[in-house]
């Protein structure tokens, strides 16, 4: 197992780049702790949505998925889970949950993380959960002739609860540097933790938990409000990009962190963003639900489709949805792109 010295490796990611993300998000957390702590009632509704879309978005990046309405349903614990997709759905529900009500009292070591797996597969009937591989694995990418080709080779098995005890012992060594901002720890945390690969599956599902987590022990808690989990999975091709990039030379020590580092300094400035924008839109100007279609569709930029759409409102029914486009047609507000699975709309500029 290499080496970790996220201290040397810190130093190398200061750059006026890296520096000037840090800057925004420590000024947005400012902003967001105040709001919160005023308007802790009303943000019940977001805390809702983000979980949905939070449960829906990290299984899909795995091919994990059901349909819209058995997926609320399932998070919102009023159905009984059938299949074992909808069975590692209920699973991630209850760790998002877990992260989200206890992550003060869920310090980041190899038992808890392996608690934290046990539960995500406690419905599914399997007896990977909570347990380190126990076979060598591969990170491979299926080419589009059908063939695979490899990209990564994590740790292998026999080596892994000792990788998975330096890792954490590296990163709590970091942190309590008071110089080391967790921003820039965290993430190469969570690169580490992909390059050792731990579990024979669950792998990205407990990088992005994990990553939730990390964010809200270190006070950070846009990820309540706003799915993180579902920005990476819109950018899916950036965030495997990036993750190739960083981990390319990891077991010599030589891969370089920074690109899977700007990525996810960016997916939280976009939640953070996301965040202010939908403060305004739920609670300051408290507009009615088609009109939050509406301005959805007015602060895109370029088009979006009404698959997006229902994915940023979950709790709007889609004949809702439907019918606020209809009217927004009609009036000339949006413009309609394409037609059947590929429809999409864009706000018509011409009638500001």
């Amino acid at each position: 197992m290499r080496a970790l010295n996220y201290k040397a490796e810190y130093q190398k990611l200061l750059s006026p780049e890296i520096v000037s993300y840090l800057a925004q998000i420590h000024e947005m957390k400012g902003q967001q702790n105040l709001f919160v702590e005023v308007q802790k009632d009303a943000l019940a509704e977001l805390l809702d949505i983000a979980k949905i879309q939070s449960t829906e978005a990290s299984n899909r990046i795995e091919g994990i998925i059901t349909t819209d309405d058995r997926l609320k349903k399932i998070v919102m614990d009023k159905t009984t889970p059938k299949g074992r997709s909808e069975c590692e759905i209920a699973g991630y529900r209850d760790v998002l949950n877990t992260v989200h009500e206890n992550y003060n009292y869920i310090p980041v070591r190899p038992g808890m993380i392996l608690q934290l797996h046990r539960d995500l597969y406690k419905f599914s009937g399997v007896s990977i959960g909570g347990s380190f591989k126990n076979s060598d694995n591969i990170i491979a990418e299926e080419l589009p002739d059908g063939t695979q080709r490899v990209r990564f080779e994590p740790v292998p098995a026999w080596e892994t609860p000792e990788a998975m005890d330096q890792l954490c012992d590296a990163f709590h060594t970091a942190l309590g540097g008071p110089e080391l901002d967790p921003l820039l720890l965290i993430p190469m945390f969570i690169l580490d933790f992909l390059c050792i690969h731990p579990f024979n599956d669950g792998n990205g599902r407990m990088s992005r938990l994990l990553t939730l987590l990390l964010l809200y022990r270190s006070g950070y808690f846009v990820g309540k409000y706003i799915s993180i989990e579902r920005l990476i999975a819109d950018s899916k091709k950036t965030y495997y990009e990036a993750l190739q990039e960083s981990s390319t030379g990891w077991h010599e020590g030589k891969n370089d962190y920074l690109p899977f580092v700007r990525y996810m300094l960016g997916v939280v400035i976009a939640a953070y963003r996301e965040f202010a924008s939908r403060v305004d839109i739920l609670i300051t100007r408290g507009l009615s639900k088609p009109d939050r279609v509406r301005e959805i569709i007015r602060s895109t930029t370029g088009k979006i489709t009404k698959a997006q759409i229902m994915r940023q409102c979950p709790d709007i029914s889609q004949k809702t949805v439907e019918r606020a486009l209809a009217e927004m047609l009609k009036s000339g507000e949006i413009i309609k792109i394409g037609g059947g699975r590929y429809t999409s709309y864009t706000w018509n500029w011409e009638k500001e």
